[in-house]
């Protein structure tokens, strides 16, 4: 009897132990953050999209916590990433446009998890350094390199990438071969392996260079779209090498026996892709560099095994400015590891059960344009200091069709009022308001060429023997 009672008590204090330690892992679990070039809301076979398929990310969907109004942070590349890194809106970060840096002054998500205790690593597009032209490889020189804002290890270009890229290993040239979303999960899944039996819990960034332009898929990608014109096949070619990497990486988690205490979070940086047959963007309105629905709205996923248990559909807006406030909550990291204001709020709740209103409205500044999204309706501007506005039901009109601010004037005027306050403060933060001193570093580069920039020359000569260089290097970027 004192024996049973002793190997009791053993078993009980074993189940308490490891008990214990699922609550630990998952309060640090494993984190991974992949996003999209230039994928439009349109392009899954999860939404319908008429020729192209995308098995794993529909696999991943069906795993897991699928949005249908998931919003980039800005319509075009780099703000959006501005956004993942900071939960602030573009604008308060200075990365006004593609090809602007974030300022060193902000607080990172990256730098937060580093001090956190997190081992962290970048793979493929950078853009956050404030070069334009196509994606040339991250100099260690670069004081806005990865490893400036936290990342450990980075594998990383200044922008665009695609076959055979250049790219930088921690400002170490190398040369790859293959299909550039498979390159660099092939690298991430190398720093998770060689990673995974330590100390520390995993944040891996991989920002794909597809399908941004110039499409150049495996003609064996492009078989399915023989019908359609050479760009159009390109483009959803490199679709399918995309989602068969995703393939790759969610078997390679399983592989490791990081899959189910990892949070796997997919986007796009912006809305799709004008010139493309069929539609990049679904039945939305406008395409990239629109703050119509078809510039901002997204594909989305998350998947954790470990929380999500219930796969489901989402219809609660939520964005890119969401991701670091969401991972703060996770790991309920202190309040000071963001810079205030934040834009973003966080989604913890929504992994383990379905919300119905958002209480912080999503707000969007871009060259000029300006969204505001208050759950159901949204308010939008070409020109914020102008007097047009336009007021969308994106339930009843999610092709944003009819503009009812006649027919619905107090939520115009109240929708219009919170967006021009909200706009306001964002110029205060923007003329860095929120800094110590409250100014801007003025040593903060200015958007410019790497192609044309001193502290490239003496790479060019090599470089510029590169097709994708000769051709495009000092063309006017998108």
């Amino acid at each position: 009897m004192k024996n049973s009672r002793m190997v009791n008590r053993l078993l009980f204090f074993a189940l308490a132990a490891a008990t214990t330690l699922a609550a630990a892992d998952l309060a640090r679990p494993h984190i991974v953050l992949v996003m999209a070039d230039d994928m439009g809301w349109g392009e899954t076979s999860y939404i319908g999209h008429p020729v192209l398929k995308t098995p794993n990310l529909d696999a991943m969907a069906a795993a897991g916590l699928r949005f249908d109004r998931f919003y980039a942070g800005a319509p075009n590349c780099s703000p959006t990433r501005s956004t993942v890194m900071t939960g602030r809106t573009n604008d308060r970060c200075g990365v006004e446009n593609h090809g602007f840096a974030l300022r060193r002054q902000e607080k990172t998500l990256v730098r937060a998890l580093h001090d956190a205790g997190y081992a962290t690593a970048h793979f493929g597009k950078w853009h956050l350094n404030g070069y334009t032209g196509p994606g040339a490889p991250v100099l260690a020189t670069d004081d806005h390199n990865p490893g400036e804002f936290g990342f450990d290890e980075w594998l990383s270009v200044t922008n665009f990438f695609d076959r055979d890229p250049i790219m930088s290993r921690r400002g170490r040239f190398e040369e790859f071969k293959g299909d550039s979303s498979e390159i660099i999960v092939g690298e991430a899944l190398k720093f998770l392996e060689q990673n995974r039996g330590g100390t520390k819990p995993l944040f891996t960034v991989i920002w794909y260079g597809s399908p941004h332009a110039p499409y150049i898929a495996a003609d064996s990608d492009k078989t399915a779209f023989g019908a359609l014109d050479q760009p159009s096949q390109d483009h959803y070619g490199e679709l399918v090498a995309l989602d068969r990497s995703i393939g790759t990486l969610r078997q390679g988690l399983r592989r490791l026996g990081l899959a189910d205490n990892t949070l796997l979070w997919f986007c796009s940086d912006n809305g799709g892709l004008p010139g493309i047959t069929p539609t990049t963007v679904g039945n939305l309105r406008g395409f990239k560099n629109s703050v119509y629905e078809g510039g901002l709205r997204v594909p989305a996923i998350i998947e954790w095994p470990a929380v999500i248990k219930s796969p489901r559909i989402t219809r609660y807006p939520a964005g890119t400015v969401d991701i670091f406030p969401t991972i703060a909550d996770l790991l309920r990291l202190p309040d000071s590891v963001m810079l205030k204001p934040v834009d973003g709020t966080s989604l913890k709740p929504l992994l383990t059960s379905e919300l119905q209103e958002r209480a912080k409205p999503l707000g969007f500044r871009h060259r000029g344009r300006a969204a505001w999204i208050d759950n159901r309706y949204k308010m939008l501007t070409l020109d914020i200091t102008g007097e047009k506005f336009e007021l969308y039901d994106l339930e009843a009109d999610p092709r944003e069709a009819k503009d009812i601010s006649a027919e619905k004037p107090e939520v115009a005027r109240r929708l219009r009022e919170a967006l021009l306050a909200w706009n306001k403060s964002v110029s205060a933060s923007f003329a860095g308001q929120d800094y110590p001193g409250g100014k801007v570093d003025p040593k903060e580069p200015r958007s410019r060429n790497w192609a044309t920039s001193p502290e490239y020359q003496p790479f060019l000569p090599e470089l510029l023997k590169r097709p994708e260089y000769r051709t495009a290097a000092t063309k006017k970027e998108r």
